[in-house]
């Protein structure tokens, strides 16, 4: 990832790896069974992001993508406190319990069940950025990734997550995750994305890469993007 970062030309990356710091017995279960145990190991990566730094021509962060849910927001703050990353992106990725992208899921639901669902992602993604837990808000519409779920958006749903974020300091990402895959679209979507824009919001760039391949695959849509809709990234650091 860091010789992909490198040949891209880029400045500085970050690694966030996916990590739930719930207590909640179904949450623990879960993140076990997925293997994402960044909570208890972060020392080793981090001492293994330690030892490159001398290798690369690069500023390296060492970072962390949170799950998000209301009812962890006091366990969350207390790991983030304590672990001391360079940065936090937030991410909301589950509904009662099923991840979004789980489209089968979703799709044997009524309209009326889709649409209660992607009201209640607005609703966590909405408390996500008032909780001043993160730097950075990852995929702020990822539902519309779901083809039974894309669509329920409404501009009500907009308008909540742009006011929240113009009155935050959290930062929302244009994230190119499913750019060049079936959903073909970065995150936000126009509609979301222009009406950030009129509110002054700013954004940062998330390839949410888990491959070096992706990373030289995105890079350029991104920057293309940015350039497109005349945005200048915000930079987290000096």
């Amino acid at each position: 990832m860091l010789r992909a970062a490198e040949d891209a030309g880029l400045d500085a990356v970050g690694f966030a790896d996916h990590c739930n710091a719930s207590s909640r017995e179904e949450a623990r279960e879960r993140t076990y069974e997925l293997g994402f145990n960044l909570d208890q190991t972060y020392p080793r990566r981090r001492a293994a992001i330690d030892s490159l730094r001398e290798e690369f021509d690069l500023r390296i962060f060492d970072a962390v993508e949170m799950d998000y849910d209301p009812r962890d927001e006091t366990d969350i703050r207390a790991f983030l406190d304590d672990a001391g990353f360079d940065y936090a992106v937030g991410s909301v990725h589950r509904l009662e319990g099923t991840n979004v992208h789980t489209e089968g899921f979703f799709a044997a639901k009524s309209e009326a069940e889709q649409q209660a669902y992607v009201d209640d992602y607005f609703d966590k993604v909405v408390s996500l950025v008032d909780s001043e837990l993160f730097e950075i808000a990852a995929h702020v519409d990822l539902v519309e990734r779901n083809p039974a779920l894309r669509g329920y958006a409404t501009a009500d749903h907009y308008e909540r997550v742009a006011s929240a974020f113009e009155r935050s300091r959290t930062v929302p990402e244009i994230n190119a995750g499913r750019v060049l895959r079936e959903y073909g679209e970065v995150h936000p979507s126009p509609p979301l994305l222009e009406l950030l824009l009129e509110r002054d919001v700013g954004f940062t760039v998330g390839t949410d890469s888990h491959r070096p391949r992706e990373l030289r695959e995105r890079l350029p849509v991104l920057l293309d993007y940015f350039e497109e809709y005349e945005i200048d990234p915000v930079r987290l650091f000096d």
